[in-house]
């Protein structure tokens, strides 16, 4: 399929996909536009919208490209003939107008949604996007899309125009370029390893057992990864939402973020114009992001001048918990019992703190019950209590746990000062010293870079190496991380940290029954292929569908 690279004045350049003219009538009527990296969604039924970004996440092609090819063909488009999206869409706001902006009732934001894709990202703008509560995000994965297929001719990672203009842009590109061609030559050096390793079985569906060893293989070498390498996004929220996330990213330090969020702005007004008319007004938004920008300029000049980083080394524990309430258990039970009783909650507390301990554990196994799967989770009363972890782990981890929304997430700026993860399956095949090699360009890149270029530098680091950031969640939303990124078809990496986490509530922080209403953490061995039952089941269903 041609591609002919453009370049926009906001990401430069952007690998547009060319449509014939057909092809072209159909997109028109459902994309905002169909040459720029960010567009919307519109005049497509909800399931429709949610289905298309489901398969997003897991196919290396476009999502306009995805629509033409596997979806289309099931919808009536007849009646949308007339329907041309990419003029924007003109619909009479003066309710809108008058009670949003001018009287500012942010609520009303909060009813009017869009379903935006953005692609070609790079992974460090992907953790900018992703980073709001009230969002949802499907991002490409890592273990489902090769990444030695290419863009135009190029491989596919973020090539910051200022970065390429210096004097370090030959290098950039030359290392990076490396990197890649070290990964694409170790994609069929773990498939067959893996073949070899764990045979198919009769038992094994051919396209299940197929998937299960890709999985396997590109799970053991993202590692190799840059964080520069580009992504696929698809976003659902509010205006209200994405009035948020275009404040803090016009704030932000990274170049990319910032231009990013002017190609957002100008999709969205074609959608929902009066929900975002604040966010370039000075007054207004251009205010709030300067606040923003100003009190993060602030705290990083604070912390060069008073804190000696030197004294923190990388030989610490993976996973730290690091703060927990010694009172959780009377919290937890007054929480229970509360919405049963008209005592007030100080009487409340006095009464519970007189029951004896079965008195208590009889109370938190009956608002727990009978939990048959992990998906049955009890009610707001685990939200009393907190957990703070303080985690080291590479960025490939990261990436999948930042995704939780009912948390307090920070993390430090990504760097290779903590060392890297080499998979054990590299050392078995022995292909350390070509991994080592990915990591020392790594380093040496993102050392040159962070004088000159400190925003961008993170470009250079790759997913194997290792970043420190913080997880705080209460008890109900530790059930859910917990007991989903612990599942044996997980990536091994989160899967230890998930189980880390867990012995820790129950061991340091003494939590043991909190710890076994999270009856479905699963402390089981690595498996040999993850995601082999996973894809074996799927094929089942297909097949039952067919049939």
């Amino acid at each position: 399929m041609h591609r002919s690279p453009i370049t926009s004045a906001a990401v430069t350049p952007y690998d547009a996909e060319e449509f014939t003219a057909p092809e072209s009538d159909v997109l028109r009527r459902y994309f905002s536009n169909l040459d720029q990296p960010v567009f919307a969604l519109v005049n497509l039924p909800e399931v429709v919208k949610g289905a298309l970004f489901a398969r997003y996440s897991r196919s290396p092609k476009s999502l306009r490209r995805l629509f033409l090819e596997e979806f289309v063909d099931d919808l009536d488009i007849s009646g949308d003939e007339s329907v041309d999206a990419t003029v924007g869409m003109r619909r009479a706001e003066e309710l809108y107008d008058r009670v949003f902006f001018q009287y500012g009732d942010d609520s009303v934001a909060q009813l009017g949604g869009v379903h935006l894709a953005c692609e070609q990202a790079s992974n460090v703008l992907t953790k900018v996007l992703e980073w709001g509560r009230i969002m949802s995000y499907l991002e490409q994965s890592t273990r489902y899309i090769r990444y030695d297929e290419r863009l135009g001719g190029r491989y596919r990672f973020y090539r910051d125009p200022d970065v390429l203009n210096s004097v370090h842009g030959t290098r950039y590109v030359g290392e990076i370029d490396r990197m890649f061609d070290t990964y694409s030559g170790l994609i069929p050096v773990m498939e067959t390893f893996y073949k070899n390793a764990v045979p198919k079985k009769t038992t094994d569906a051919d396209i299940a057992y197929r998937m299960a060893i890709r999985a396997k293989a590109l799970d053991s070498i993202r590692g190799l990864l840059p964080s520069a390498s580009l992504s696929n996004v698809g976003i659902y929220g509010s205006g209200q939402a994405y009035e948020a996330l275009l404040l803090r990213m016009r704030a932000s330090g990274l170049p990319e973020a910032r231009s990013y969020a002017d190609l957002m702005l100008r999709e969205l007004r074609k959608v929902i114009p009066s929900f975002l008319k604040r966010v370039d007004l000075p007054d207004r938004g251009e205010a709030t992001s300067l606040y923003m920008a100003e009190n993060a300029s602030a705290m990083q000049d604070l912390s060069d001048r008073l804190l000696d980083v030197s004294a923190t080394g990388a030989k610490e524990s993976s996973v730290d918990l690091v703060d927990f309430d010694p009172d959780a258990e009377v919290k937890l039970v007054t929480a229970m019992l509360y919405p049963t009783t008209s005592l007030s909650e100080r009487a409340l507390v006095e009464q519970v703190r007189k029951m004896t301990v079965d008195e208590r554990l009889s109370v938190m196994k009956a608002y727990v019950g009978d939990r048959t799967n992990r998906r049955h989770r009890p009610g707001r009363a685990l939200e009393r209590v907190d957990y703070r972890f303080d985690i080291l782990g590479d960025y490939g981890a990261f990436r999948d746990l930042q995704r939780h929304r009912m948390l307090t997430i920070e993390w430090q700026p990504l760097s290779t000062r903590h060392g890297y993860v080499t998979p054990e399956a590299i050392e078995i095949v022995r292909k350390t010293a070509q991994f080592d090699d990915v990591m020392e360009r790594s380093s040496g890149l993102y050392e040159a870079l962070i004088e000159d270029f400190p925003a961008q530098a993170p470009y250079a680091v790759a997913l194997g190496y290792r970043m420190r950031y913080s997880m705080q969640m209460n008890a109900r939303s530790a059930m859910h991380i917990l007991e989903l990124r612990s599942a044996p078809q997980g990536h091994p990496t989160y899967r230890s940290v998930a189980q880390d986490m867990h012995r820790l509530i129950a061991e340091r922080a003494g939590h043991t029954a909190v710890a076994e209403m999270m009856r479905f953490v699963d402390h089981s061995p690595e498996e040999d292929l993850e995601r082999l039952n996973a894809e074996n089941r799927a094929a089942e269903r297909t097949r039952a569908s067919t049939t």
